[in-house]
């Protein structure tokens, strides 16, 4: 079964003579298919968490193991790979590159995928079509609203129908509207039967998830 579990992950940063503690001791098991909200004021360990967990930062200490794998403990290749195969990233400011149309930015993930462009362009534009953004493909990110910004951010992080979705704040630069149309499509995902973990300030959102992670410097409260 795909899981992710955490073991006394510690993250520590050093600034100047001080040593930071942004994630203390972290134990925590995600099953599959669950859809977790992760909450905290600023600077609680919020984002450092979920790039821990997305295998973008590696922890000072404790393990992390995704289906059963340590991958903390794999080669920065594998690790890689592992990342690019298994896992969807969705950042507040969506990350989209302005000289890229909307299918070619969707298409990023599938570069180290062994297929023809012509496969990977039809898995974008499936993706696409996934997000409700048919047709849309050979926009440019400047021609489409914040909204369908996100949008394209989402098909990107499905493309390669991984097992597991972060979403950083994913709500935070759109209008309520447009953020609960979101939700609502990443709450279809999850139905699919992909697990999210998504870091949020909003109850209201967070009440589309199963559980609630409340981070306080660093700890998991409850």
């Amino acid at each position: 079964m795909f899981y992710v579990e955490a073991n006394n992950l510690r993250k520590q940063y050093n600034q100047g003579d001080a040593a930071v503690l942004a994630v203390d001791d972290i134990n925590v098991t995600i099953d599959a298919g669950e859809f977790i909200a992760v909450m905290g004021e600023s600077g609680s360990g919020k984002s450092t968490l979920l790039s821990i967990l997305g295998i973008l930062n590696t922890p000072t200490s404790g393990k992390l193991f995704i289906d059963s794998i340590d991958v903390y403990s794999l080669s920065q290749d594998r690790r890689a790979d592992f990342r690019h195969s298994s896992i969807g990233f969705v950042f507040q400011s969506f990350h989209l590159i302005p000289y890229m149309t909307i299918v070619e930015n969707v298409m990023l993930p599938l570069a180290i995928v062994g297929r023809s462009k012509r496969e990977k362009k039809e898995m974008a534009e499936t993706a696409l079509e996934n997000v409700g953004l048919k047709g849309k493909g050979k926009r440019l990110p400047s021609e489409i609203s914040g909204g369908e910004q996100e949008r394209v951010a989402i098909a990107r992080a499905i493309v390669n129908n991984p097992r597991l979705i972060l979403a950083d704040e994913p709500t935070g630069n759109l209008d309520s509207k447009t953020a609960q149309g979101i939700m609502e499509l990443l709450g279809l995902l999850n139905i699919q039967g992909t697990t999210i973990i998504m870091v949020t300030h909003s109850n209201e959102y967070a009440r589309y998830t199963h559980r609630v992670l409340r981070l306080f410097d660093g700890r998991i409260l409850s």
